[in-house]
């Protein structure tokens, strides 16, 4: 039986450059760092605490990255303290934070122009 996501690959063009990202604006750790050969890295971070990572993949390594893009959305336990440091850590926001009919939502952009969505928590 499926547990848990184990990895969410998102591609992009500096590898160091989308940890500092990661790990100093929006605040997640690095959890795993393997050398692949010729510089690059299998990276993963994510929130503290959480069971699942992002793996930091190069672009280089998939020729198909744009058809791969990423659609994850993190959950918050307050969404807008979450929305407003990460503000404050100069993150930018494709859709500011607005009350959809099923909670508050917003988007933001990391360096490489992937969207992720934050949301407040899920509904019982």
């Amino acid at each position: 039986m499926i547990e848990k996501i184990g990895t969410v690959g998102i591609y992009v063009d500096d590898q160091e450059r989308a940890f500092a990202f990661w790990t100093g604006q929006v605040g997640f750790e690095e959890r795993r760092r393997v050398p692949m050969g010729d510089g690059v890295f299998w990276l993963e971070v994510a929130p503290r605490g959480a069971q699942s990572c992002l793996v930091i993949y190069p672009k280089t390594l998939m020729p198909n990255w744009a058809e791969l893009k990423p659609s994850v959305v993190f959950r918050c336990d307050d969404i807008d303290a979450t929305y407003s440091a990460l503000k404050q850590r100069g993150v930018k926001f494709e859709k500011e934070l607005a009350e959809m009919g099923w909670g508050k939502f917003a988007s933001f952009l990391d360096l490489d122009g992937n969207e992720f969505g934050l949301a407040g928590p899920a509904e019982k």
